[in-house]
């Protein structure tokens, strides 16, 4: 599984409908696209909050980041990231 870091930005509809159900609901739409959340965080700045996800593959950030938008009005940009040991490997 693949390291990916999701970025989330709120409509104005979707901070309407922030609540733990629907936390419930996006974890999920996670886990039936494949992926697994090790983390969230809610941010200050250009982006409202960070998940820190496993994926199989990038087609299934992208299955989940449409369904996530789908049924909370939150878009993603995910980023896919790799530890600094495994940086420092490739990079020598």
């Amino acid at each position: 599984m693949a390291k990916f870091f999701m970025y989330g930005k709120y409509s104005q509809d979707a901070l309407k409908g922030i609540s733990p159900e629907r936390t419930k609901k996006a974890l999920d739409v996670i886990t039936k696209s494949g992926g697994k959340v090790n983390s969230m965080y809610a941010l200050l700045g250009k982006y409202d909050m960070v998940l820190i996800t496993d994926f199989p593959a990038v087609a299934d950030v992208m299955k989940a980041s449409i369904a996530l938008n789908k049924l909370t009005g939150i878009s993603f940009v995910s980023f896919p990231a790799i530890s600094i040991e495994e940086f420092d490997k490739i990079s020598a």
